[in-house]
């Protein structure tokens, strides 16, 4: 790639896609933007449990920790699970980022979240109009109205309703980035096909519960059918998938690989082209490069070009610090006494606040939502319910058939025996509990021996946030007066390890270099202090737990990032 480019993106999740689209409209057909995932097209997602087992990532030469059975194995899959001291991390890989697997929530945090951690300037006021845009981008309304049609009905969020009731929490529906139609107050039928106002081709929402594992009808608003589309559709953006960025290098007048420049000639790509059974190594030559990797991928990136390739010396040592998981807990209730099933609706529909949107609480705020699941992996599920539960119902299932055939008893007494065998109130009647809240935001990001990024998660100073998320999962349990309350199985002693799909910091804004590693001055918002025209915008820029979903936080952030770069005020029109 011979030619110079305006700006190279790198990543495509919400602040990769927003600056795509911003950027190439800016300087339409300059801008190359660079994913190491590949495309999904409409039904192209995994269902079998072969292409599933197959639907990670690992790439054997990164040398990451991965289980056994696929450390040598070579996968491009969608899901990027990864493993440290007290957080497990899934990460999303594809045309797309995490918006192919996220829950579509948009939600924007309460103001006192911006109080603390973040620079001066930058609140709830402030970001407000870009909340605005990217909400109307995106498409983000709760659910239809059922108006008497049994398909629009959501059992898990009427269940979910009336428990906060009796707790005396105050709910909500959310505001989702699903597709109903165009005309919010006139859905679509559901599963009727039509072009959103961008121009792609979605499906009014089945309520199939499959959208974290990817939606195959197209019925999530993923960024790839918004901004990614306009980018590449209207602005020209060259998009290249399966393109593994290797490291960022300034270059001098002369075009040439100067890791003692500050970028003011720009700045040189190096990446992998993963399409061919061999990797090939490329590079490209462009003015700015704005880095959307996500919170740690982005920073893995820049401490990589820092610390082992010395190509960007001069960020400082900031790069790395407040590493936050954004309060994410997982609890299970079973044995409901009514009935929840979360294998039907959009994943997410409602929202309970725990002293996070009222009575605000640094310590102990959070939230819970609703939450289905795919019913494919309700089949898996009952499949491991304890055998004894499988072996009386087997075994009243033969005797029926043995009773039929020396009788000569009717085949209804059999097909009623069968369905008693397939009749199960283990998933129907069960509940995930969804958390987010305000954590710490204190951890820490370095590289291991190998030059991968390691998280240090101090769980205890988030314990308190921990153990208030506990309590409210055993008082919604004894609400539902259900027989079992499980927190997730990891977070148990001896080994107190969460998992958070909702990664935060490493890059964090800050008024001045002694604070984070990018500027939160309008003039230069998201620039990386030290150099010019390098940027970051994603996640890893957010300086705290939000409490909330991020993704409304981490869009109106790029959105700002954009801004900046372009001189251009974002409209939802793109």
């Amino acid at each position: 790639m011979d030619e110079r480019y305006e700006a190279i993106v790198i990543g495509t999740g919400f602040g990769g896609a927003i600056n795509a689209c911003r950027l190439s409209k800016k300087w339409p057909g300059k801008v190359l933007v660079l994913e190491r995932g590949k495309r999904y097209p409409l039904g192209s997602y995994p269902r079998t449990p072969e292409a599933i087992s197959r639907n990670f990532w690992n790439m054997p030469a990164e040398k990451r920790k991965r289980p056994k059975k696929i450390r040598q194995r070579e996968e491009r899959g969608m899901f990027d699970v990864r493993n440290y001291r007290h957080m497990d991390v899934v990460l999303g890989a594809g045309l797309g980022g995490g918006s192919l697997i996220y829950a579509n929530v948009f939600l924007e945090p309460p103001p006192e979240i911006f109080d603390v951690g973040w620079p001066r300037g930058l609140n709830k006021t402030a970001l407000q109009p870009y909340y605005d845009v990217a909400k109307e981008v995106l498409g983000a309304r709760p659910i239809p109205p059922a108006n008497g049609d049994p398909r629009r009905r959501v059992l898990h969020n009427e269940v979910y309703e009336e428990v906060a009731g009796k707790l005396g929490r105050p709910t909500r529906l959310l505001d989702i980035n699903v597709f109903f139609g165009n005309d919010f107050d006139n859905p679509l039928d559901i599963g009727v096909q039509d072009t959103n106002r961008y121009g792609a081709l979605q499906t009014s929402c089945t309520y199939s519960a499959e959208c974290d594992a990817g939606c195959n009808y197209q019925a999530k608003n993923t960024l790839d059918l918004n901004y990614l589309f306009v980018a590449e559709n209207r602005y020209d953006a060259t998009v290249r998938t399966e393109h593994l960025v290797e490291k960022i290098v300034p270059v001098n007048e002369d075009g040439q690989d100067d890791p003692a420049a500050d970028g003011t000639h720009g700045y040189k790509v190096y990446f992998q082209d993963l399409k061919h059974g061999n990797p090939r190594e490329g590079h490209a030559l462009t003015n700015r490069v704005v880095v959307s990797a996500g919170a740690l991928g982005s920073t893995e990136l820049l401490l990589r070009c820092k610390q082992v390739y010395q190509t960007l010396p001069n960020i400082n040592d900031r790069l790395g610090t407040r590493y936050s998981g954004n309060g994410d807990f997982l609890s299970i209730i079973v044995g409901s006494k009514k009935p929840v099933n979360p294998n039907y609706g959009p994943v997410i529909t409602r929202v309970i606040s725990f002293n996070l949107f009222e009575n605000f609480n640094r310590d102990h705020a959070f939230l819970i939502e609703d939450a289905s699941y795919p019913p494919f992996l309700a089949w898996f599920v009952e499949g491991i319910k304890p055998d004894y539960l499988w072996l009386r119902l087997i075994w009243r299932t033969l005797v029926k058939l043995v009773l039929r055939w020396i009788t000569g008893r009717s085949a209804g007494s059999v097909g009623i025996a069968l369905g008693d065998l397939l009749d199960s109130k283990l998933t129907f009647h069960s509940a995930l509990l969804l958390t987010s809240g305000v954590d710490k935001a204190n951890g820490v990001m370095t590289l291991d021996d190998q030059g991968r990024v390691n998280v240090d998660w101090p769980y205890k100073d988030s314990i308190d946030l921990y153990n208030a998320i506990v309590e409210a999962g055993k008082q919604f349990s004894k609400t539902l007066e259900a027989k079992d309350f499980f927190p997730l199985p990891t977070w148990f002693k001896p080994f107190r390890k969460n998992i958070s799909v909702h990664n935060l910091g490493g890059c964090v804004l800050a008024d001045d270099p002694s604070q984070g590693v990018t500027s939160a001055d309008r003039a230069t918002f998201g620039q990386v202090f030290g150099y010019r025209g390098l940027y970051v915008a994603d996640g890893a820029i957010v300086p705290t737990a939000v409490g909330s979903n991020p993704c409304a936080t981490i869009s109106a952030v790029s959105e700002m990032v954009a801004h900046g770069i372009t001189g251009i005020q974002p409209d939802a029109d793109l």
